[in-house]
């Protein structure tokens, strides 16, 4: 754990402050949920809450099939890290941050889709050259919670109907599964 030298007060309701630079560095965003437990050394912990992460024995077994269908590797993500791949190295993904650009549809609650070389292409992981060719946000309860995507590959340049409709269904599955 890293120290970073704040030191804020409780205040009489119970509160505490948390830095605005570790917030951005956190991407923490207002309304976010944060899972707050202990450790046994007497440390009380903040964590970024990820419905997502909570199903990521489904993630990775829809990313799996979701690759065998389409023949194109696919991404399931929170709305902060990759958490399940299939179709790729997973070592290559797995865990790393999304972009900013993909935060940016993610928060727009926008589907992309790779259809020709006049769309705009959508680089959703950091330090993976990699474009979407479907990305969809997942959204539960009004709340987006993450993406399903397909990436591009070398015998596929653009995104079908087939392959946009089989991400879309995987979003609302999703989306449902963290409704119950």
């Amino acid at each position: 754990m890293k120290a970073t030298g704040i030191v804020r007060r409780i205040d009489d309701l119970g509160r505490v402050v948390i830095p605005k630079e570790i917030r951005r560095t956190m991407r923490i965003r207002e309304g976010d949920p944060l899972e707050i437990y202990t450790s046994v050394d007497g440390e009380v912990i903040f964590k970024k809450y990820s419905p997502v992460g909570e199903i990521s024995n489904y993630a990775g077994q829809y990313a799996e099939v979701l690759a065998k269908v389409s023949g194109i590797p696919a991404i399931i993500c929170d709305r902060d890290h990759v958490i399940a791949a299939a179709g790729m190295q997973k070592k290559e993904v797995m865990e790393r941050r999304v972009s900013a650009s993909l935060e940016d549809l993610m928060e727009e609650r926008k589907t992309h889709i790779y259809k020709d070389e006049k769309d705009a292409k959508l680089n959703p992981i950091e330090g993976v050259d990699r474009h979407a060719l479907v990305c969809v946000p997942i959204l539960s309860q009004g709340d987006v919670s993450g993406a399903i995507m397909l990436l591009s590959a070398d015998n596929h340049k653009y995104a079908d109907q087939t392959q946009t409709a089989l991400v879309q269904a995987g979003a609302m599955y999703f989306g449902k599964q963290m409704e119950e």
